[in-house]
């Protein structure tokens, strides 16, 4: 008889572990493609152009990603985002050999990529209810958060190195297999399908239908609306200065991009460190306490510092303790949503979560350059307008226009939380909204068992 697969947090450890190795593999690959278009184009601007096709398609679809999660296996819909990633990097490695890569196929395989990329978060967070206790939930997300900062400190240091004395193809070939890795120890685990929900019954139909059901069901729950629009908020006025950080600094420092380097594996460094934690400790009793302190922190210290300091050791700080502060925040409004929303729907709704929550950084990506090129950083010259009346907060000179900004911005974010603790749909929101209780103990809300065939066909 053949061994039992790993299940529950066993089965997730397995699961995030290959997530760890795809995750560095993506993150050298992004890493030293960065480089190889920086010398063939010498341009910031053609980097933010591939950046951009590369993030946007995965806002945009989604929506429609969460209905089909929901529709298909969630293990079969993270292995064909894995397995569609490691066919770009695929196509790249080819031309890359062939001697035909250019920018504008970075542009082509980024929306390719970016549109499969939309499956893995939703199916992600979605198998996490269905692995393990609710108990867990924030340990989980605190495990990813390890894992996404993890590669961001490892994977820049060895695609450096591999690329200066071989080149890119060791890093292409590195990906794919990583791709390979986790798709395998995707196939080993057992992940269990949600069992059919009230809810979920409502939500069948069309594909339109499922698709829109995730606005639908997040709008008639208020509590869940507003706690995403103060996502959207924060996040459109804090990934404004984001965009502008290795500028920033590079500004600042006469174009070191020694210091810059220190500074980002810093932070990742926070990020990784308060993953770590966040995995052992799973997060306050009261998830939302966990969002909006984390959301007041991160704007003081993560923002609004960096935009005072002036040297090195106030950006060290800062980075740290605003990387080290996301996990929570983020671990606590993922842990309050996994409760609260329905198994067999999480794929739509998480899918339009994610969407109202970073629909922002495309904006912010599109806005953030020409703010600081056109309006702060002449302004905050030596002779210019604001120089008078801002210069004693980030001094004056190449980068002080982009300080200004963090300043500026992260006082906006920190209002914006605030403001959360008064909205009483936010503050009380695990209180206002019951959690969901799975098929078992909750008979209202489960259908008969002869009812529990799964459709897997539809009309589009």
């Amino acid at each position: 008889m053949a061994p039992a697969r790993p299940t529950g947090f066993r089965a997730f450890t397995l699961v995030w572990l290959g997530q760890v190795i795809s995750l560095t593999g993506t993150a050298m690959t992004a890493f030293a493609v960065s480089v190889w278009a920086w010398k063939a184009t010498g341009s910031a601007t053609a980097l933010s152009i591939v950046a951009f096709f590369n993030f946007t398609p995965t806002i945009i679809m989604s929506p429609l990603a969460g209905a089909l999660v929901d529709r298909w296996n969630r293990k079969v819909a993270m292995g064909v985002s894995d397995v569609m990633s490691g066919l770009g990097t695929a196509f790249m490695l080819a031309l890359y050999a062939t001697g035909h890569l250019q920018i504008w196929h970075l542009c082509a395989i980024g929306l390719f990529s970016g549109t499969f990329q939309a499956f893995q978060w939703p199916a992600y967070q979605a198998a996490i209810s269905t692995m393990m206790p609710k108990e867990h939930y924030g340990r989980a997300s605190g495990m990813i958060s390890l894992a996404q900062n993890g590669s961001g400190i490892i994977a820049p240091l060895i695609a450096g190195t591999v690329v200066a004395a071989r080149g890119l193809v060791p890093v292409f070939l590195f990906d794919i297999i990583s791709f390979c890795i986790a798709v395998a120890l995707l196939l080993c685990v057992d992940i269990p399908q949600p069992k059919r929900s009230q809810t979920g019954e409502e939500a069948r139909g069309s594909l339109w239908k499922e698709t829109v059901f995730g606005w639908r069901y997040i709008v008639a729950r208020r509590p869940l609306l507003w706690l995403q629009l103060s996502f959207f908020a924060v996040n459109l006025t804090s990934s404004v200065c984001v965009t502008l950080w290795n500028p920033m600094i590079l500004a600042r420092t006469g174009d070191n991009s020694q210091t810059l380097g220190i500074v980002n594996t810093v932070s990742a460094i926070g990020g990784v460190v308060g993953g770590a934690v966040m995995a052992a400790w799973g997060g306050p009793h009261r998830k939302i306490r966990g969002v909006l302190w984390g959301m007041v922190s991160v704007s003081v210290l993560g923002i609004m510092l960096m935009g005072f300091g002036r040297t090195l050791p106030i950006w060290l700080v800062s980075g740290f303790l605003g990387s080290f502060i996301v996990p929570f925040m983020n671990g606590s409004n993922d842990a309050i949503w996994q409760v609260k929303v329905p198994h067999d729907v999480q794929g739509k709704v998480f899918g339009t979560r994610m969407m109202i929550a970073q629909v922002s950084v495309p904006l912010a990506m599109l806005t953030a350059g020409p703010l600081a090129d056109k309006v702060f950083e002449p302004r905050m010259m030596p002779g210019g307008n604001w120089a008078p009346i801002f210069g004693a907060l980030t001094g004056t000179g190449r980068g002080a226009g982009m300080a200004l900004m963090y300043v500026l911005f992260g006082a906006g974010a920190l209002l914006l939380s605030v403001a959360s603790f008064t909205v009483r749909d936010i503050r009380d929101v695990e209180v206002l909204l019951p959690d969901y209780v799975p098929p078992g103990d909750q008979e209202e809300d489960v259908l008969a068992p002869e009812q529990t065939t799964i459709k897997t066909t539809g009309e589009m």
